[in-house]
């Protein structure tokens, strides 16, 4: 009884993750890289100096609104936290059809941001569960969809591998198929808490989603959902009666000492400059582990506070703390690098299973040499994806340095080469015998990361240099990492050729 369930367990764990696996493993790799998303961003725009402080940055950034967008139905302002740098500012315009601007990126002092303009770590985090060129609607339902294989490709792999703690402490090298299950077991085992968590408070976090019907039967609109989820206080209508707005830094620092020195998320002005203006003030994700914080109330006109948010019940508690706990954004420095470590551990999971089902299928075919269309998709796809998406990563960076600084279209041009990068990948294994493509796609990607810090060096300077101007490690480390990286991608390149060595001894 016990060996039929675990050999239907091993079908199930088997198929699960092979049938979403490589939209998995980019999944995996930009999460991980996206909880250090703030310092990504910064070392992607290193002509920014960080902030002295959240009040001055919010204040400064109210002048800037007001001169340029001082007739706005509402301003929303997120001020640079301990790890950012830039406050970002949003408005709605008084005439929607007017086609004008509706952000933009200011400085500790406010003064918009004169660098080159980039999605930073930003658009890898969106990536990794809204992908790209695709409706963010269905983009999530897919990552859904491949969040809960993965969490039956987990449980069922758990119920599998019977030995699965045994066979932690073996990691035996050269072995071929032995080896690869060594790697996946290691890498699956040594982080199977975080892999459980992840997974579960990802779906979590899109679950009004995922499991419509309740709000459905519950509310009679989606507009009607989300206000009674996501109270911010009565506001009153615009009186059109113009009234100067209450300096906002007073109200931030007002609410700190009230949040008991909490960092601020994001300030919500409404009708500003009317008489009847008011502002909500929201802690940082990054204050706790209720991702959603806690939000007060201020009169705009006379910067007053206002009566208390409704309280949460404790169902919402439970989910902002879940998704704050999948977010990772309260951790201080080790345990986000722990998040970071844990990440990588599940991307090789990933990987490492996707390889060991070509390894046992390939000697199980008639002709290991002539495989069939399936095998051979699969093969090539796991190059594609594992080998060419690393590269493409190191293409954006790279693509950071070397755009024009002036160009107004950078992000979208970043984003562009990242996946035309990837496409080339794809198109080289797709037509290449897999071992050699492996080998040159690795070893494309060392020399790419690598040349991450040296085109940095020539673009915009040392990074020590950096790091004495802007008193943070950042530059050097982020270098340090792509230094890494490159070692890694060059160790698999020399591994990948050794194996395509002795593929060819084998098939003379």
């Amino acid at each position: 009884m016990k060996n039929g369930l675990r050999q239907s367990m091993s079908t199930v764990h088997t198929w699960s993750g092979l049938l979403l696996g490589w939209l998995l493993y980019v999944m995996f790799l930009c999460g991980t890289v996206a909880y250090f998303q703030e310092e990504v961003t910064r070392w992607m725009q290193p002509e920014v100096a960080p902030a002295h402080s959240q009040a001055e940055a919010v204040a400064g950034a109210q002048a800037w609104l007001t001169r340029h967008a001082g007739d706005a139905l509402s301003w929303y302002i997120a001020p640079p936290g301990r790890r950012g740098a830039v406050t970002q500012v949003y408005w709605q315009p008084a005439d929607p059809a007017s086609g004008g601007r509706t952000s933009a990126t200011l400085d500790g002092q406010g003064r918009e941001v004169v660098a080159r303009a980039t999605s930073g770590g930003y658009f890898l985090y969106r990536l990794h569960f809204d992908l790209h060129y695709l409706p963010v609607i269905w983009a999530r339902i897919i990552v859904g969809i491949a969040a809960m294989f993965m969490l039956v490709a987990i449980l069922s792999g758990i119920i599998t591998h019977k030995k699965i703690f045994a066979d932690f402490f073996m990691l035996r090298f050269g072995k071929g198929q032995r080896s690869w299950l060594d790697a996946h077991n290691v890498t699956a085992v040594l982080a199977l808490p975080f892999h459980l968590m992840i997974t579960y408070t990802g779906l979590v976090s899109l679950a009004s989603l995922y499991a419509p019907a309740p709000v459905a039967a519950a509310f009679t609109s989606g507009g009607a959902y989300y206000a009674a989820a996501f109270p911010t206080g009565a506001s009153a209508a615009a009186a059109g009666v113009r009234q100067p707005l209450a300096p906002l830094g007073t109200m931030v620092l007002r609410a700190t000492q009230v949040f008991d020195a909490r960092e601020i998320g994001y300030l919500w002005v409404q009708s500003p400059g009317d008489r009847n203006a008011s502002v909500a003030i929201t802690t940082s994700p990054a204050a706790g582990f209720d991702t959603r914080g806690d939000t007060m109330l201020f009169d705009g006109v006379t910067g007053q506070p206002r009566e208390p948010s409704p309280p949460r019940g404790t169902a919402q508690r439970a989910e902002s703390v879940m998704v704050g706990i999948h977010a990772g954004r309260y951790a201080n420095l080790p345990l986000r690098w722990l998040y970071f470590l844990s990440g990588v551990f599940g991307t090789a999971m990933v990987a490492t299973g996707l390889v060991l089902w070509t390894a046992k299928r390939r000697q199980r075919l008639p002709d290991p040499e002539r495989p069939h269309i399936g095998f051979r998709i699969v093969e090539r796809m796991n190059v594609a994806t594992i080998a060419g998406f690393p590269l493409a990563l190191a293409s954006y960076f790279l693509a950071n340095r070397l755009l024009p600084v002036a160009a107004s279209d950078r992000p979208d041009r970043e984003i562009a080469t990242l996946f035309i990068v990837w496409g080339i990948a794809a198109l080289w294994a797709m037509i290449r015998r897999p071992q050699r493509a492996w080998r040159d796609i690795a070893a494309i990607t060392a020399l790419a990361f690598a040349a991450v810090p040296v085109v940095s060096l020539i673009a915009v300077g040392p990074s020590l240099s950096l790091a004495a101007r802007h008193d943070s490690l950042i530059y050097p480390v982020f270098d340090l990492v792509m230094l890494v990286t490159a070692a890694l991608a060059a160790v698999a390149a020399r591994y990948a050729g050794l194996a395509a060595t002795r593929t060819r001894r084998v098939a003379r």
